[in-house]
């Protein structure tokens, strides 16, 4: 079995500094399009309370004061609705960027470990087959093992996607449902 040499340690460490930068510049940039969701947001939120403003003090009797509230309530949930989805696409591309730089990191770490394992096996004394064939055994059940972890999780987060969508859609249907409702 060979020992490392210097010049593999500095291509791990220079491997693994790219894969740092890397995860830092996505974080950065999923911090980036929060701030600019939340400044398109208070831009936004500036210029229509300035309208609504505007409106309300139109109003001349109680019962239009009652219609022009209940009036908000819809825009108002849909325009959380909206938010919370593009927060929510936000985190979730953000958090896919750094599970396909785990996944490979994992990925070239098992290469590696197998290859170890080669290069072992191969000078590995004889009588040792039983021992050799117990830990490719192990590496193999190991990789299948997080194979199906990630599988599931996959299937999870999938299903977690859908049940918020779900939610969503029940959120705004039930907003705009209930609007017509108070207005009677």
């Amino acid at each position: 079995m060979t020992n490392p040499t210097p010049e593999q340690f500095a291509a791990a460490a220079k491997s693994n500094l790219e894969t740092v930068f890397s995860l830092t510049n996505s974080a950065f940039a999923g911090v980036e399009k929060v701030i600019e969701l939340n400044l398109n947001v208070a831009k936004a939120n500036l210029a229509d309370t300035a309208a609504k403003t505007k409106e309300m003090l139109s109003v001349k009797d109680m019962q239009e004061l009652m219609a022009f509230s209940t009036a908000q309530f819809q825009p108002s949930a849909e325009k959380a609705v909206a938010y919370s989805r593009h927060l929510y696409d936000i985190a979730t591309s953000t958090s896919t960027e750094f599970t396909k730089a785990a996944e490979s990191q994992i990925t070239e770490a098992n290469k590696k470990f197998v290859a170890l394992v080669d290069a072992a096996t191969k000078n590995a004394p004889a009588g040792s087959e039983t021992a050799v064939a117990m830990v490719k055994s192990a590496v193999a059940a190991a990789n299948s093992a997080y194979d199906s972890l990630t599988k599931a999780t996959k299937q999870a987060v999938e299903m977690a996607e859908a049940n918020i969508t779900a939610a969503t859609n029940a959120a705004v249907k039930t907003a705009a449902t209930t609007t017509p409702r108070s207005k009677k």
